[in-house]
């Protein structure tokens, strides 16, 4: 029963749907409608034709041409050398000369000397003297020596005799007379006598009236032993004897002990072709070694 009251209750209700579904979708009486727009055409605005502007080329000038310098004289300027680094053991080194370089070797023939290659014989009893040398034979070997010390070796004679030198500079604060004691304190000691001295400086005051010359003072010693084996091989060794030690002042007031140099290693193994026996090699050294130690002794101011 219930079923069928709801049947007829919903019958009118799905009637009137489309009316409420038609009044929905239909407009407002009073609303306005608006009228449809027109789309209008577009023209197409042509455009301006562009006026094609002439270029003119600009005229190319030539850039002038500068008319050609004349080279101003340039005074030159004298560089000054580069400073010469000079040998200070040959500063006195001579001109060269016109001097030949090689001398004619000197003339020996019919002379009883040894020549070269040939030493003469060793003498068979001591003291034995050997010919002399004529002067003018000396002479001419000196001057075909000169070339070789002058162009070759490039020295002059004070640089010979630097070489030829043994000297020693004193020890600063060491007197002139402290030299002279302590030398003759050792020579005493090595057992070298001291047979002589040489005041020179008091000669050049005395006779020449020098009074700015420095101290110079040669002093002589010998050993009695060494001296007599070497004058028996060679009596011409005595040139060098006694051995001398000289003492002086240099120009700066420096002190130096000096002597003449024959040391034995400037030899070493031409002794044989030098005719030098063992026993002169050996008497020359040990006389060279105590004359070294004596001046050593003089430069320390030894006691």
């Amino acid at each position: 029963m219930r079923a069928l009251t709801r049947l007829f209750i919903s019958i009118p209700l799905f009637a009137s749907l489309p009316v409420l579904a038609q009044q929905a979708t239909a407009p407002a009486a009073d609303a306005p409608v608006a009228a449809p727009q027109a789309i209008e055409a577009v023209t197409a605005v042509p455009a301006a034709p562009v006026a094609a502007t002439p270029v003119t080329a600009a005229p190319v000038t030539a850039a002038p041409v500068a008319a050609p310098q004349v080279m101003q004289p340039v005074a030159v300027v004298p560089v000054a050398p580069a400073p010469v680094m000079v040998n200070p053991y040959l500063q006195m080194v001579p001109v060269p000369s016109t001097v030949p370089t090689m001398l004619p070797f000197p003339d020996l023939r019919g002379l009883n000397l040894p020549l070269v290659g040939r030493p003469a014989p060793a003498p068979t009893k001591p003291y034995t003297m050997r010919p002399p040398v004529p002067p003018e034979i000396k002479r001419q070997m000196m001057q075909m020596m000169m070339p070789i010390m002058n162009n070759m070796f490039r020295m002059s004679m004070p640089d010979a005799m630097n070489w030829m030198a043994h000297k020693i500079k004193v020890k600063p604060g060491v007197s002139f007379d402290e030299v002279v004691e302590s030398m003759n304190l050792r020579a005493n000691q090595l057992n070298f006598k001291h047979v002589g001295e040489n005041l020179m400086y008091k000669d050049f005051q005395a006779v020449l009236d020098d009074k700015d010359a420095p101290r110079i003072e040669v002093h002589s010693y010998c050993d009695i032993a060494v001296g007599r084996e070497l004058l028996k091989i060679s009596p011409e060794f005595v040139v060098f004897l006694p051995c001398r030690i000289a003492v002086m002042e240099d120009a700066d007031k420096n002190i130096w002990v000096l002597m003449i140099d024959w040391n034995m290693d400037w030899v070493a193994g031409y002794s044989q072709q030098m005719g030098i026996t063992p026993e002169l090699a050996k008497g020359a050294m040990e006389l060279r070694d105590k004359m070294g130690n004596i001046m050593l002794a003089g430069a320390n101011g030894d006691i």
